[in-house]
């Protein structure tokens, strides 16, 4: 099986910091957890122009990935209301980051409506390199064991396992596959420090990786 040589979410998920290696931003060793690279450059992008409010009346992004980009969630519903709106975000906030990569455009990804502080301007020194080098990917990314732990009505944190090993790394102009075989590395341990801003959005501030995690190992 194939897989994205060092996948990371990103996000993270989330997967947040991503295909760390093949873009060069500095994720972990996988016997070690990092903050992701970039975290203390200033350079952050705008807001993206906003989508169709939801029901939960917030005006958020649109967001569209490929076909060949799918992520698959595990336990959407814990049955506790404010942690189901922590996970839903988490979902909108990892797949921003892959929306940026998958048309190679940062200041539309809605990035910045769902990262902030040292989180958003990691992930958006990830995305630009990643679009400077035509990186993609296609496949499955499946995040599973996901756990929250809210500490009071704005601040929570999350944890969480990436799956890589049914995605591969993709020329974003020629479609090529780089091909990657599933080892270890494959599976990477996410956690994540949140807070809730003034439009009731869940935006990750926080952002660290574990590849290779034990956690995580099928």
């Amino acid at each position: 099986m194939n897989r994205p040589a060092r996948l990371v979410p990103a996000a993270l998920t989330a997967s947040a910091a991503l295909l760390s290696t093949a873009c060069g931003s500095g994720g972990g060793d996988g016997a070690s957890s990092d903050r992701i690279a970039g975290a203390d450059t200033a350079e952050t992008p705008s807001a993206s122009p906003s989508g169709s409010a939801t029901a939960d009346g917030i005006d958020r992004p649109e967001i569209k990935l490929p076909s060949d980009m799918k992520l698959v969630f595990e336990g959407r519903r814990t049955g506790d209301a404010a942690k189901d709106a922590i996970l839903a975000d988490n979902e909108q906030t990892v797949s921003t980051v892959w929306q940026a990569m998958a048309h190679g455009d940062v200041k539309r990804s809605g990035m910045a409506f769902y990262y902030t502080d040292d989180a958003l301007a990691g992930v958006y020194q990830y995305a630009k390199g990643a679009i400077a080098k035509r990186t993609s990917w296609a496949g499955t990314l499946r995040y599973y064991d996901r756990q929250v732990t809210v500490f009071d009505k704005k601040s929570a944190a999350l944890t969480y396992c990436v799956d890589e090993s049914g995605a591969d790394l993709k020329d974003r102009e020629t479609n090529k596959l780089q091909g990657t075989k599933t080892t270890s590395d494959s599976y990477v341990h996410y956690n994540l420090g949140l807070k809730k801003n003034a439009d009731g959005v869940w935006q990750t501030w926080d952002l660290t990786e574990d590849r290779g995690s034990q956690k995580c190992q099928p």
